[in-house]
C-alpha cells in the first residue's frame, strides 16, 4: 500500500544520488560518494522545506571537500523535473533542502482514493500468524477499569496488527482451575451456610470473596437446589457444583460486558482443558527431560535462575550483571501432586506456540505481574520455543477514574467497586473506547468521567467525532447548492497553496506511517493521538479556507480535499472501535 512520506524520502535518495553522479562525471564532484551514510529528515520548520538531507555533510570526510561546496555541487546537477518537488536549497552547514510541490500532494488525494477502507495498510506482517491475548480476568467477579482498558488496548492492537498484515487471532484466557477457583466456590458455600443457618453460625473464610455479587451467587444457587442443601451431600460435592454453577453465570457476565464494548474473541480457551488433557504434566515432563528440573522438599523446581541467567547473557548483560540479579526458582508441583499456576501458564503458552503455530504471542497484562515476564519467556527458551523473542508481554499501567477531580472508588448507584459494566452505564462505548487508548500502556491514565461526556474541543473523543461531522455537513450543504465532490483525477492540487491546506494533505500523508509505528512499537494509541492532530489541521483549515468560493477550479480541489479528510478520520476511528457521527 501507499506510504507517500515514505515514496518523498525515498525520492529524496535518489533526486540526490542521481545529482552526485551526474557531478561526479562532470568532474564537480570526486568518486566516493557511495559511502556515504545519508539522513533525510522533516524538518519541523517548514521554512526550511519539507524533507532535509545531510548528504553534503556526512560526505565531507569521504568527498574531502567542504559541505556547502558539495552542496552546491548537488543542487547545480539536480534534476526536479517531474520529481514530487518543486525547489532544493542550501541551508546552514550543508543541508539539502527540498520543498515539495503539487504532483505529491496530488498523488497524496489520489492514493486514498484508490485504497478507500484499505488506506494506511502495511506489510510488516507478512501474513504471519499473531495470536493477542488479553482482558483474560479471573471469572471470579465482574471486570474492574483494568480490564476495561486492557480490553480496548488489546482489541485495538490487535485491529492495528491486522491492518499491517498479520494473521491475527484474539484470545481471552480463563483462568477456570487452580486456587482462585477453590477460593471462589468456598466463598460461595460459606454465603449459602450464612443464609441456611445464619452468619453467626458459619464464618466466612478470611481470604474469601466479599462481594456482593458472592451472595447473589449463593441465593442463586439456593433458589436452585432448594431445601437439598446442604443435606447430606459431602461438602466437596458442593463445592465443585457452586464452582460449575458461578462459572456458568459468570463468563456469558462477562462475554456480555465485553460484547456491549464491542469486544468479540476468536475463541475462550479454558486453563481447565490443559490440565484435564494432562498437557500441563506433558509440559512439565518435557522440561525434566530437557534438564531444567528438580526435586526439593517433596515439589518438582523449576531452574528458573538458571534458564534466567542464560537467557541474560544471550541478551548482552555480563556476568557480573547477571550475577548481582536476586533470581528464584518456581515450584511446578507442589509436595501435594498439584501443579502450580506458572506449570499451567508455560503449558498454555506452548500450546499457543508449538501446538498451534503461532509466530508471535502478545500479552496484555498489569504492570504488576512484570515480575513474570522473563520467567515465563524463560521457561519457554528452555522448552526451544524461542520465547523471548515470540512472547511479546506489554505491560498495562493503572486507571485513576476522576470525578469532580477526585478519585472514585465507588459506584454511586450500586454503592460497589466501580466495574465495566458500571461504567458503561455512565458514559458511552466510543468514549470508554477512545479514553481508554488515549494513552500509552506504559503510562498511567486518569480516566474523567466529567470530561468523557462534555460536549467540547476539550473532549479529544468529541473532537474527533465532530471534525467528521463538521465534513458531513459541509458536504450535505454543498450537494444542495449543486457542487459535488469530483475524483481525484480531475482535481488540480496546483490551486491548493494556503498552508493550512498543505498542512492538512501532509497529515493525511502521515496515517500509514502512523499505522506502521502502532504495530511496530505494539501502541495503539499513536492513532489517538494522530486522529486529534488531523481533527485539528482539519478545523484549522475549515475556519481559514472556504469551500463555497466563486473559483470552480478551487472549490473542486477544496472539496476533495474535505471529503478525503472525511474519509480518514472514518478509517482511524473504525480501527479503534468508535463511530464517526455524519451530525452531532
Amino acid at each position: 500500500m501507499t506510504n507517500m512520506i515514505q515514496s518523498a524520502i525515498d525520492q529524496v535518495a535518489a533526486l540526490t544520488w542521481a545529482a552526485y553522479e551526474k557531478a561526479r562525471a562532470a568532474g564537480a564532484l570526486p568518486a566516493g560518494g557511495e559511502a556515504v551514510t545519508v539522513t533525510i529528515e522533516i524538518p519541523r520548520d517548514t521554512s526550511h522545506g519539507d524533507y532535509a538531507s545531510n548528504f553534503a555533510m556526512a560526505g565531507a570526510r569521504e568527498l574531502h571537500m567542504a559541505p556547502r561546496a558539495i552542496a552546491q555541487a548537488i543542487v547545480d546537477h539536480l534534476d526536479l523535473e517531474g520529481s514530487y518537488f518543486q525547489k532544493a536549497e542550501i541551508a546552514g552547514p550543508g543541508f539539502l533542502n527540498f520543498t515539495l510541490g503539487p504532483k505529491w500532494y496530488s498523488e497524496v488525494l489520489s492514493a486514498i482514493e484508490r485504497e478507500g477502507a484499505g488506506y494506511g495498510s502495511g506489510g510488516d506482517g507478512a501474513g504471519k500468524k499473531v495470536m493477542v491475548e488479553f482482558v483474560s480476568a479471573n471469572p471470579t467477579g465482574p471486570m474492574h477499569m483494568g480490564n476495561a482498558r486492557g480490553g480496548v488496548l488489546g482489541d485495538t492492537l490487535a485491529n492495528v496488527l491486522r491492518r499491517d498484515g498479520w494473521s491475527v487471532w484474539k484470545e481471552f484466557y480463563v483462568n477456570d482451575a487452580g486456587n482462585q477457583i477453590n477460593k471462589f466456590a468456598r466463598s460461595i458455600y460459606a454465603r449459602c451456610m450464612q443464609l441456611t443457618v445464619g452468619e453467626a453460625n458459619y464464618p466466612f473464610p478470611a481470604d474469601g470473596y466479599q462481594g456482593e455479587d458472592i451472595r447473589e451467587l449463593a441465593q442463586g444457587f439456593l433458589a436452585r437446589e432448594g431445601i437439598d442443601f446442604p443435606g447430606g451431600t459431602a461438602e466437596g460435592e458442593w463445592l465443585e457444583q457452586m464452582a460449575q454453577y458461578g462459572l456458568e453465570h459468570n463468563i456469558p457476565k462477562m462475554k456480555a460486558d465485553l460484547n456491549k464494548y464491542g469486544i468479540e474473541y476468536d475463541q475462550w480457551f479454558f486453563e481447565s482443558s490443559l490440565h484435564n488433557s494432562g498437557y500441563v504434566a506433558e509440559t512439565v515432563g518435557l522440561l525434566t527431560e530437557k534438564g531444567w528440573t528438580y526435586e526439593k522438599d517433596g515439589a518438582l523446581w523449576l531452574n528458573t535462575t538458571g534458564l534466567l541467567k542464560k537467557k541474560y547473557m544471550a541478551e548482552g548483560k555480563s556476568q557480573e550483571q547477571v550475577d548481582k540479579l536476586d533470581l528464584k526458582d518456581d515450584v511446578l508441583r507442589r509436595a501435594n501432586g498439584f501443579y502450580t499456576y506458572f506449570a499451567a501458564d508455560i503449558a498454555y503458552h506452548r500450546n499457543k506456540l508449538d501446538v498451534r503455530g503461532f509466530d508471535l504471542a502478545i500479552n496484555i497484562w498489569g504492570a504488576d505481574h512484570h515480575g513474570h515476564v522473563a520467567r515465563l519467556q524463560a521457561a519457554l527458551d528452555g522448552l526451544g520455543l524461542n520465547g523471548s523473542r515470540r512472547l511479546v508481554i506489554v505491560l498495562m499501567q493503572l486507571v485513576n477514574l476522576l470525578q469532580d477531580g477526585k478519585p472514585v472508588k465507588m459506584s454511586k448507584r450500586t454503592g460497589k467497586a466501580i466495574a465495566l459494566h458500571d461504567l458503561l452505564d455512565e458514559i458511552s462505548v466510543d468514549a470508554a473506547r477512545y479514553y481508554f487508548n488515549n494513552r500509552a500502556a506504559s503510562s498511567s491514565l486518569d480516566f474523567d468521567l466529567d470530561l468523557a461526556v462534555r460536549q467540547d474541543s476539550e473532549n479529544p473523543v468529541y473532537y474527533v467525532q465532530y471534525a467528521h461531522a463538521r465534513i458531513c455537513s459541509l458536504l450535505a450543504r454543498m450537494r444542495e447548492s449543486g457542487a459535488e465532490v469530483c475524483g481525484a483525477g480531475q482535481v488540480d492540487a496546483c490551486v491548493l497553496t494556503q498552508p493550512e491546506e498543505l498542512a492538512l494533505i501532509k497529515s493525511l500523508a502521515q496515517y500509514p506511517e502512523e499505522l506502521h509505528l502502532a504495530a511496530r512499537d505494539y501502541d495503539p494509541s499513536r492513532i489517538n493521538r494522530y486522529l486529534t492532530a488531523l481533527a485539528g489541521d482539519f478545523h484549522r483549515f475549515y475556519n481559514a479556507c472556504r469551500c463555497m468560493v466563486d473559483d470552480p477550479c478551487l472549490q473542486s480541489a477544496r472539496l476533495k480535499l474535505v471529503d478525503t479528510t472525511r474519509d480518514v478520520l472514518a478509517n482511524g476511528l473504525n480501527l479503534l472501535g468508535v463511530s464517526a457521527p455524519e451530525k452531532m
